[in-house]
């Protein structure tokens, strides 16, 4: 076991693990903050998506030893009051069926736009390659990416 001292969501938290601890369950099991989903535990699904530093990172293969100094936001940390556009546009048009995937996708398009505020259909899709919906919601996905970056 180790002490970290972690930056999440703007506040530093501490927490006793082992080094090889995934966040995911850092996050999960001993913070409380069950909003990033384990979906696959292999980073395939993107259930699990977190930003390190502004990145969209899957916490399920992101051992806790690795964070250091980095500042980590969970769709907790995303706003204050579910007001971010990427969040906003999501209930605009619609896009949640059973919900699971959506946290990691929300994740994945606010790390897009951040670094990408008008990006063309190519962009969106490959951006968000990989963030599995299985309920296949990823016209509305986009649509809801494409109506965020007019708010961005």
């Amino acid at each position: 076991m180790a002490t970290y001292n972690l930056k999440i969501n703007g506040q530093t938290k501490q927490v006793d693990v082992d080094p090889a601890t995934p966040m995911l369950w850092v996050l999960r099991e001993h913070l409380n903050m069950p909003g990033t989903k384990y979906g696959c535990g292999v980073a395939m699904c993107g259930a699990c998506t977190i930003h390190v530093n502004g990145s969209a990172v899957r916490s399920c293969q992101l051992p806790v030893s690795a964070i250091g100094t980095s500042e980590i936001t969970t769709i907790e940390g995303l706003s204050e009051k579910g007001d971010h556009p990427v969040q906003k546009a999501w209930i605009e048009l619609d896009v949640p069926q059973c919900g699971y995937c959506q946290a990691g996708q929300i994740m994945t398009a606010a790390a897009l736009l951040r670094t990408n505020p008008n990006p063309t259909d190519a962009q969106i899709e490959a951006a968000m390659n990989g963030n599995l919906c299985r309920c296949g919601t990823y016209l509305r996905i986009k649509a809801a990416i494409k109506s965020a970056a007019k708010q961005v």
